[in-house]
């Protein structure tokens, strides 16, 4: 269904023109739904791409999403002209050992002057949960898209697991990703002593408790993404459920910033999704957070364009802005309805 109201659309410096951010999010259903994409906005991004990430420095966005054998970074200036920009392969997964199978969500990060690139893996003669981990790369040059990646081996975590994520906040380092704890996939939050180095103190902060967190029969919580809000509070975004499902949908978790990350005890989860299945774009999920000069908070995130379409090449990377309440909240809206011309 489309959205029944307009809103005013803005043109960005970045050349593209964009939706106003919708005012309202999952947990109150009677704030209307983003407003369409215009001209030059174009969902999805690319014809395929799941596990989407975007990264920004020096007047770039850098992009990556998950291509299975190999790490591709492409170069824009525009994000709404992702499909036109400078796309080079960076590394290739070697013929074997542990992380040369399933390589999945990739992501980029700049930290202490060095590029890195931390991504999932599996063995090739063992591709099953009991062998994926995840891995990192380090670069030193000043474009990501060029220079040398070295290997710089698996992250010692205390559980085998997916989808690493690496953010700053207070001064300090941390590392989060979607842990295999028995039946089920949980949240697992880690000081860094450095880029490729997790600290001893592993706490797991986040398990499946709800009903829409287990839908397509797993009970999973994957493709945690940090966000730092106003008025003193952090966020976790989260994929809650198997991707298979059209629930598959983003969850929220939610701390005081000078509060201790660490502690589970900390993070206040949402009771329903803040992103979820609408307007015809089916299970959304595993997202990342990109700013354009205005200011503006752009969500980028993977769905299919129609239902139980699965967990197959057909997702693709779809980007909408989104806002924060008074309460300093993110209000993601809906997913707008993919642009047709």
């Amino acid at each position: 269904m489309r959205p029944d109201t307009r809103m005013r659309l803005l043109c960005l410096c970045l050349g593209f023109a964009v939706a106003t951010p919708g005012v309202g999010g999952q947990s109150n259903n009677s704030d209307p739904a983003p407003a369409n994409p215009a001209p030059g906005y174009h969902n999805p991004l690319l014809p395929s791409g799941a596990d989407p990430w975007v990264t920004q420095k020096d007047g770039f966005y850098y992009y990556t999403n998950t291509l299975g054998d190999r790490i591709d970074l492409w170069k824009t200036t525009d994000m709404g002209k992702l499909g036109d920009a400078t796309r080079v392969t960076v590394w290739r997964a070697p013929a074997s050992g542990p992380h040369s199978f399933s390589i999945w969500a990739p992501e980029l990060h700049f930290l202490d002057g060095k590029w890195y690139l931390y991504y999932s893996a599996s063995e090739r003669a063992h591709d099953d949960d009991a062998h994926r981990h995840v891995f990192v790369l380090e670069n030193s040059s000043s474009d990501p898209t060029k220079g040398t990646w070295v290997d710089k081996g698996m992250l010692k975590t205390g559980y085998n697991g997916i989808d690493g994520t690496v953010f700053d906040d207070g001064g300090k380092r941390y590392f989060v990703y979607s842990a295999y704890v028995g039946d089920h996939s949980d949240l697992v939050i880690a000081p860094m002593t450095n880029p490729w180095t997790l600290s001893d103190k592993q706490v797991d902060i986040a398990a499946p408790t709800f009903e829409w967190e287990m839908q397509g029969g797993r009970k999973i919580l994957e493709g945690p993404e940090f966000l730092a809000g106003p008025k003193g509070k952090v966020f976790l975004t989260y994929s809650a459920s198997a991707c298979w499902s059209d629930g598959y949908s983003l969850g929220l978790l939610t701390a005081d910033a000078k509060a201790d990350l660490t502690d589970p005890a900390s993070w206040k989860k949402s009771p329903t999704p803040v992103f979820a299945s609408a307007n015809g774009v089916y299970a959304p999920g595993h997202n990342g957070f990109f700013q354009t000069p205005d200011g503006r908070h752009w969500l980028i995130y993977h769905a299919n364009g129609g239902p139980d379409w699965k967990c197959t090449k057909r997702r693709a990377p779809r980007i909408q802005p989104f806002d924060f309440g008074p309460d300093g909240t993110p209000r993601f809206g809906a997913p707008v309805p993919d642009t047709k011309n």
